[in-house]
């Protein structure tokens, strides 16, 4: 997962300085997965479309577009958060899967829908090179106390 010529949000750089400087590995940096718009209520990234992200047929997993759309609106949720007590979780994610990419790259645009105390939803769509839709996902997330009482 990388922050490469990614337009921020001034609101929100100190959030993104701190989002980048503590991560840890994880699936969106497997997949190859780059930010490239980080704003609240909006997130834009491109996935490569190769063989991390190929189903054994040679075409876009409808998995990785699942991940790389819950990685988008999970990140917008958490710029929303007091990240200092809270963070954002998938509750529920849906998809539908338009048509197939062999090769290239794919675009994801993440925007808010509801953005609640406790709840959150996000809409996502994922572009191939030609603009062509590729995936529209609509994605639930909790927004969750960081230490939670068990």
């Amino acid at each position: 997962m990388q922050i490469k010529k990614t337009e921020v949000e001034d609101s929100l750089q100190n959030k993104v300085d701190l989002f980048f400087q503590n991560k840890k590995p994880n699936m969106a940096e497997h997949l190859g997965i780059e930010f490239t718009k980080l704003a609240t209520g909006e997130v834009k990234g491109t996935m490569p479309v190769d063989s991390r992200t190929h189903q054994p047929f040679g075409v876009l997993h409808g998995g990785a577009s699942v991940a790389f759309a819950e990685t988008l609106a999970s990140v917008g949720a958490w710029l929303t958060c007091d990240v200092s007590r809270q963070t954002a979780v998938g509750m529920e994610i849906n998809a539908n899967h338009v048509r197939p990419v062999q090769e290239g790259s794919v675009t994801g645009h993440a925007e808010s829908l509801h953005r609640g105390s406790q709840t959150q939803i996000w809409q996502v769509t994922i572009r191939n090179n030609q603009q062509k839709l590729v995936c529209v996902s609509r994605c639930t997330l909790a927004i969750v106390p960081l230490n939670p009482q068990t």
